[in-house]
């Protein structure tokens, strides 16, 4: 990847003809936008990119949260050097110096058209910076984001180090005296709270703080690519192989002498290993070749495993690009089952989902004892994953053209597949009567569940604040994503989601290489202030529990608050 010294971002390359692409105005970009434009900022370059929505592998929502931003970053780690290449086409102008980010569109960002900047500027009303900040009225739809007065905190001193991040959480017990009757009120209290911790222990999101931290993170990037990290090693695939052909061979012998419990867990087991390499292919992250990584994904996934690659590339793209924000990452939107923030109780809408997230009388009663129905639940999310893969395959919710359309059919012939040899061959034929094949079933699901646990671990406990779309990519993935402690042999267990921090910053780097990346991600840390959340695997699953408890604390204040204001109202008729 290129590394700019010189600013923030990228300038514009001379590469082939691109000298006569048209130098675009920040007025021209917004105009084009506001006419429902697909508008990015790349390496310095303008990308429309309306003609590839239908056919990026990642999904159209991927593309919608970077419209109007800087998106260098950001495409630069999630995509291979071929997509890079083929990206040039989609150029229709170039800009000058940094560039400050618009809220997208998807994200509640209001932009004008030419005619409506020229009245505003007749009128004395204009303002170039108009929808970019946190503060813009326009941003509170679809949910409620603050005041970031980033100027204000310029110059302060921030928390250097490598020590522990808070989660930016706050007790309830400090607003519960002082909670307004008012509900909607509260979690505006609340949402302002958590953005001051966060202020406070993260670097200012001012254009120049931020623009530092950028420079120095592709300056790491660099450095991983010079220290040959990107290189896979196939020796440790040769292993990991061998451990799913044994737990699979141990499965199968064990299941014809009737051991069905030890042969359900060895089923599980064998599951819960491949869906990391599953991730790793998923990501590009074992030959970097797309299609050889997605057939070997596709064939873990739906063959062996019964889940759908791309419902995990539709989901987990968006996860990566809006990591914990409550209305737009899915990962994060478990509503009435789960809420890890205090926004999910305001009926927000989902931009993924696109339905709204009621907190109606089921959630009002599941999130009260979320911390105690949080590890049940998780032990049966593979029966929900498959119903997702169902869904999205029969309906045909990945891309409509190109090579990446053509994966819908082969996973649903690796889903037939699954389930003949899973349903048909081990569970109807090869299991005798009607109890030992629920047993059977039930044992083998539940035994891959610690993966669940691992997948939500990194994430469930950190930070939901929106701090303003000008925060930069490296530290809004730090301050969203913790990493997990173990020791270097029980790695296989974690399969690399140890390390989601690390991995959020860079999600093509081989699994077997983060833990040498850590080291350059530690100093990186110290030398721009962001803290990195490191915790022992006990302590980071206290961390979740933690905030499911917190935010069924809130969840019983602001149902308080809404029957108050219903009784004040009834009073008062």
């Amino acid at each position: 990847m290129a590394t700019d010294n010189d600013s923030s971002r990228q300038q514009a390359q001379d590469v082939g003809g691109s000298k006569s692409l048209p130098l675009m105005s920040r007025d021209e970009i917004e105009d084009l936008i506001a006419n429902g434009r697909h508008i990015i900022i790349h390496r310095g370059y303008v990308l429309k990119l309306d003609a590839w929505l239908k056919y990026h592998p990642g999904g159209a929502k991927s593309i919608m949260h970077l419209v109007g931003r800087d998106g260098t970053d950001w495409v630069d780690v999630l995509h291979s050097e071929e997509a890079k290449q083929k990206m040039p086409r989609y150029r229709i102008g170039r800009i000058e110096g940094s560039w400050l980010n618009f809220r997208p569109p998807i994200q509640g960002g209001v932009f004008r058209t030419m005619a409506e900047i020229e009245a505003d500027r007749s009128k004395g009303n204009y303002n170039a910076a108009a929808g970019d900040d946190a503060s813009s009225s326009s941003s509170r739809a679809p949910s409620p984001v603050f005041d970031v007065d980033a100027g204000a905190l310029r110059g302060r001193k921030t928390a250097a180090g490598s020590g522990l991040a808070r989660s930016g959480s706050m007790s309830s017990n400090s607003t519960t005296d002082k909670a307004p009757l008012d509900g909607m009120s509260y979690l505006d209290t609340v949402t302002r709270e958590h953005i001051r911790l966060d202020l406070e222990a993260y670097p200012a999101v001012d254009e120049a703080t931020q623009a530092n931290i950028v420079v120095k993170y592709r300056e790491l990037h660099q450095r991983i690519i010079d220290a040959g990290l990107y290189k896979t090693n196939y020796s440790a695939y040769g292993w990991e192989c061998l451990r799913y052909f044994s737990l699979f061979f141990t499965m199968l012998i064990t299941l014809h002498y009737g051991y069905y419990v030890i042969s359900a867990l060895s089923l599980g087991f064998m599951w819960h290993q491949l869906v990391f390499t599953a991730h790793d292919a998923a990501h590009m992250g074992i030959t970097h070749n797309y299609y050889v990584d997605t057939f070997i994904g596709i064939f873990i996934a739906d063959f062996v495993g019964g889940l759908s690659l791309g419902w995990w590339k539709h989901n987990h793209n968006v996860h990566h690009i809006v990591t914990n924000a409550p209305e737009h990452d899915p990962d994060i939107e478990h509503m009435p089952l789960f809420a890890v923030s205090h926004r999910l109780l305001g009926d927000l809408r989902s931009t993924f989902y696109e339905r709204v997230m009621k907190f109606d009388a089921a959630a009002k009663i599941l999130l009260r004892i979320q911390p105690w129905t949080y590890y049940p639940f998780l032990a049966f999310g593979r029966f929900n994953l498959y119903v997702l893969s169902w869904d999205f395959i029969i309906n045909g919710k990945g891309p409509r053209k190109g090579q990446a359309a053509k994966h819908r059919w082969i996973e649903l012939i690796g889903q037939l597949f699954f389930w003949t040899w899973f349903g048909y061959g081990i569970v109807y034929k090869s299991i005798p009567d009607g109890w030992s094949r629920f047993v059977f079933v039930m044992v083998s699901h539940i035994a891959s569940s610690p993966l669940h646990v691992q997948i939500v671990l990194s994430h469930f406990a950190m930070s939901t604040a929106d701090l303003g779309p000008q925060e930069s990519f490296p530290q809004m993935m730090l301050r969203t994503t913790m990493d997990v402690d173990c020791p270097p042999w029980l790695d296989f267990v974690h399969g690399g989601l140890q390390f989601q921090a690390i991995h959020h910053m860079f999600p093509r780097l081989p699994r077997h290489n983060l833990r040498e990346a850590q080291k350059m991600i530690i100093e990186f840390c110290k030398d721009v202030g962001i803290p990195y959340a490191y915790y022992g695997f006990s302590r980071a699953n206290g961390q979740v529990i933690g905030r499911l408890a917190e935010v069924a604390q809130q969840a019983a204040i602001f149902s308080k608050c809404q029957e108050t204001i219903t009784k004040t109202k009834n009073f008062d008729i």
